[in-house]
């Protein structure tokens, strides 16, 4: 029994690996079922138990989610993410916020030092895409817009890892989103913070675009005190 568990241990550890890389590559991509058991043992030359034991592992972290009866789905791109999107389940949306704060601050300080011209019109091109769906009343689209901007400035700092760590809040800010924009009163939060976000980052401004982020998070701070 010892000898076989020492062997069957390195290969659930390398399949764990594969599937990591399937995910983290974008090949699975975010919220879609991962092909069946019966095709991956195929592809990957392995047993229903040692396959099993590697979506385990990927479930615990976060990255997969078995539904019974449905099929595994992509959940988070990495580890960091998933363990931070379960995280956030058990925490309040100002603390949220809060956190958001420092990651939102710092990341603006960096793109105004880093971002590049392709940054700078990718930003402008998903204000365009926000503005548009928020008046065609496509809210969903909104929000997705919304939050790739902010996503966007992150990737822009040049720090891959403050990227993956803000990543991780798309879930639950994509959510909150949805849920701000039917309270009576909400327009959307006001386009010209984020425009002036953006002006600062192309002027490589790093008090403004720290400043407009604040600004732009106190306006968040007060829809959710109301």
């Amino acid at each position: 029994m010892t000898l076989s568990t020492s062997h069957r241990q390195p290969l659930a550890d390398e399949i764990t690996a594969k599937l990591r890389e399937m995910v983290h590559s974008g090949e699975w991509p975010l919220q879609q079922r991962i092909p069946s058991e019966t095709e991956l043992m195929a592809g990957l030359g392995v047993s229903r138990g040692t396959l099993r034991e590697a979506i385990k592992a990927l479930a615990h972290s976060g990255m997969l989610e078995v539904r019974r009866g449905d099929g595994t789905y992509v959940r988070a791109t990495s580890e960091i993410s998933g363990a931070a999107r379960r995280m956030y389940q058990d925490h309040t949306e100002e603390h949220i916020l809060e956190v958001r704060v420092g990651l939102d601050t710092q990341a603006a300080r960096l793109a105004a030092r880093n971002a590049t011209a392709d940054d700078v019109a990718a930003l402008r091109a998903l204000l365009a895409d926000r503005e548009a769906a928020w008046n065609a009343a496509d809210y969903a689209a909104w929000a997705r817009a919304d939050w790739g901007f902010h996503e966007r400035v992150a990737q822009a700092s040049g720090n891959p890892l403050l990227y993956e760590l803000y990543a991780s809040f798309g879930e639950v800010f994509h959510n909150d989103l949805l849920k701000q924009h039917g309270r009576p009163g909400f327009q959307g939060l006001p386009r010209e913070g984020h425009e002036r976000l953006v002006d600062a980052i192309a002027a490589h401004d790093a008090d403004e675009a720290v400043a407009s982020v604040n600004r732009n998070l106190n306006s968040c701070a007060e829809w959710l005190r109301e």
